[in-house]
């Protein structure tokens, strides 16, 4: 595990934009003491100015910022330069260019337009990279690889067929079991030999949802694959220099997951998590405690990646340049964003970019030293304000965020298959959204959560939630019923057990285990137009309905709630199934918020999971993170409004900032950040 001496502060640097001006590199040196960082991120896109012909190496101004760096007592972060490869690369060796999925290969260009199975680009990689460890590995200033740069997308040339095929045999060893896999008998779909099974390119290909599935799977396993291949000469000069990439949020990035890749398998290859976080703050169409839930939740995923703490290694001091709009974040909003990726378990704030690109396609990303007015801004001071308020924490990257009692299962597999489904409705089905309807209850009242993977262990966490788990595995339906049986409170909802791995339909009543652990049977799904709503009759009132609704055969489960109207009125749409030692709730129809508020409400109750926090607030604008270690546990309490609000301290605490005890009512800035400690 990663344990930095104190939280870094810094981002990426790129002087070799700057080699012909010197003057500027000196005053940005200046500038980074002045803001307290502590950090640069060195090479990220530096290939031609590191190797600017083949075989031909310039490391004499890296060498130099490795010693200004050293001498301003600054880590040093080295990426390796594999997300942009140089034009020299691409034109003496055009294999290593991506084919797109219409079947043409791309020019030169972009960023990440490289294949990941070619083997000349792989080799031409490994030399890099091996000469980058040979020169900087034992650095005493070096301490982290940031390999290549958000790994993304896919090639469909010759060589990434074949190996796609080549994944394919390994997995399924037969034709014959391929086929019954992809139900090759539907449209006469079935594989005669090897060599026709291709990447879903084609409309017809694309009907074939197995492939579809197993080729995103392979993505993921290439991508890893090469990026393995990247790390080997890294670990092989110095094992101890730990290893990154970094991760990144969906699109729109502050209201779903990455979709390209499993960084759940990806997570297991890095030491530690790092992802670049840009949700835009300010925006006109949801409240900034809406905002802040969204990037709470992606955080939170990020940390559970590995359970452990992680690092931001990008976020903007104010805008970006591809938002739809990129507004400039108000006052205070961005000491109110950092802290809010430190509170659910950063050990950095890491920024994209240290000084303003003069030109191309990042030229109005906003950066720490502008074009426009250079250290001399408002966003210079904001950045300054982070770190000072860093170094004032020094000590407390030691601490973790608090242990989970609640776990959310999200599953990538299941995420790519139910949007593939033909069934349901496309403009409804919504996982990642659904994921976040039921996180909101435990992000309002301060309950902290961890999202876990079918893989995970489920036994540390006193409520399980897992909801729309449309393909599972009957492992998992297995672990579930164990979880359950040994004392685990389950809560799952409609559309959940209808395909397995392979993407086919259970058949039947589905599997054994499910219908155990829930003690009902799914008879049918019906699907809702958006304007159409049903109503369920729970806790003597009436909720809305919209969407699904799954009709239930009770076997062992009581009902707890029914339909209100249509030709299931009076059917369970609420069950509750005693199992062993503990519990499952099925929830069988997709309910409105206050529903969930009240389900939850009286299950927390329940199970005593409230928050036992030493802080009362009084609106659900302010939120309330622990970090805490063996000795210690510290509060961050975020006001993620603009309006002015109390808090009331019901014990003395100490104020984290200045070491002052304080007690009673507190007053709490519009984006304001109060952070206490106390002994444990």
């Amino acid at each position: 595990m990663f344990k930095p001496t104190q939280f870094l502060h810094g981002g990426d640097y790129n002087p070799d934009q700057w080699l012909d001006q010197p003057s500027v590199i000196d005053q940005d040196f200046k500038a980074f003491e002045n803001a307290h960082l502590n950090t640069v991120t060195l090479g990220v896109f530096a290939w031609d100015r590191l190797e600017p012909a083949e075989g031909q190496y310039n490391f004499d101004w890296l060498d130099e910022m490795f010693d200004r760096a050293a001498a301003q007592k600054m880590n040093v972060i080295l990426a390796t330069p594999s997300g942009a490869r140089p034009r020299w690369l691409a034109e003496k060796y055009p294999e290593v260019l991506r084919v797109g999925a219409n079947g043409l290969r791309n020019r030169f260009g972009e960023r990440h337009n490289h294949c990941y199975t070619s083997p000349v680009y792989r080799e031409k990689v490994r030399q890099i990279n091996q000469k980058l460890a040979e020169r900087y590995g034992y650095r005493k200033n070096l301490i982290m690889w940031h390999v290549s740069n958000e790994y993304g997308g896919a090639c469909y040339c010759d060589l990434c067929q074949a190996a796609f095929r080549q994944w394919l045999r390994a997995k399924y060893q037969t034709l014959d079991r391929l086929n019954h896999a992809y139900w090759g008998a539907f449209w006469s779909h079935e594989y005669t030999d090897w060599s026709q099974v291709e990447a879903p390119m084609t409309q017809g290909d694309q009907n074939v949802t197995g492939l579809n599935l197993d080729w995103r799977r392979f993505v993921t396993d290439q991508t890893i694959n090469f990026f393995d291949a990247e790390v080997a000469p890294l670990r092989a000069v110095n094992p101890a220099i730990p290893v990154t990439t970094n991760f990144m949020g969906g699109n729109p990035p502050e209201s779903h997951v990455f979709y390209d890749l499993d960084y759940q398998k990806f997570a297991q290859h890095v030491d530690v998590v790092s992802w670049d976080s840009y949700p835009n703050w300010g925006n006109d169409y949801e409240s900034t405690a809406e905002l802040a839930l969204k990037t709470s939740l992606m955080n939170d995923t990020m940390r559970s990646l590995k359970h452990q703490n992680y690092l931001i290694m990008e976020n903007t001091p104010s805008m970006v340049n591809w938002h739809p709009v990129n507004h400039a974040k108000r006052p205070g909003m961005h000491v109110m964003a950092s802290l809010q990726e430190v509170a659910h378990g950063a050990d950095s704030v890491m920024y994209f970019q240290l000084h303003q690109s003069r030109g191309a396609s990042e030229m109005f990303h906003s950066a720490v030293i502008s074009n426009r007015g250079g250290s001399h801004t408002r966003t210079f001071q904001d950045v300054t304000r982070v770190g000072q308020i860093l170094q004032r924490l020094k000590g407390l990257q030691t601490t973790q965020h608090q242990a989970a009692k609640v776990a959310i299962v999200f599953d990538y597999d299941n995420m790519w298959a139910l949007d593939d489904a033909r069934a349901y409705a496309n403009a409804t089905k919504c996982y990642w959204a659904t994921i976040q309807a039921h996180y909101r209850y435990f992000w309002e009242h301060d309950i902290a959560v961890e999202l876990v993977s079918v893989h995970d262990d489920l036994t540390p966490y006193t409520l399980v939630i897992d909801p729309m788990h449309f393909l599972m595995a009957p492992a998992f339906a297995t672990k579930l019923k164990t979880y359950v049986q040994n004392g685990g409170h389950l809560v799952g909802t409609y559309v959940s057990g209808v395909v397995d791995q392979n993407f086919l339909a259970y058949q039947g009543a589905g599997m054994a285990d499910l219908i155990t652990t829930y003690g009902l049977k799914v008879t049918e799904t019906d699907t809702l137009y958006p304007s159409q709503r049903n109503a369920v009759n729970v806790f003597n009132r009436q909720y809305q309905v919209q969407d699904y609704c799954d009709l239930v055969t009770l076997t062992t489960a009581k009902t707890l709630g029914t339909y209100g109207k249509d030709f299931y009125a009076g059917t369970p749409a609420v069950t509750e199934n005693e199992l062993g030692t503990g519990r499952a709730y099925y929830l069988a129809c997709r309910t409105d918020a206050d529903f969930l508020q009240s389900f939850y409400h009286r299950l927390v109750q329940k199970l005593q999971l409230q928050a036992k926090l030493p802080i009362k607030k009084s609106t659900k604008n302010v939120a309330i993170q622990v970090r805490e270690s063996t000795t210690q546990r510290v509060y961050f309490v975020i006001n993620y409004s603009h309006e002015p609000t109390q808090v009331t301290l019901t014990t003395p605490l100490n104020n984290a900032l200045d070491g002052q005890t304080v007690r009673g009512m507190q007053t709490l800035s519009g984006y304001g950040v109060l952070i206490y400690s106390e002994a444990k």
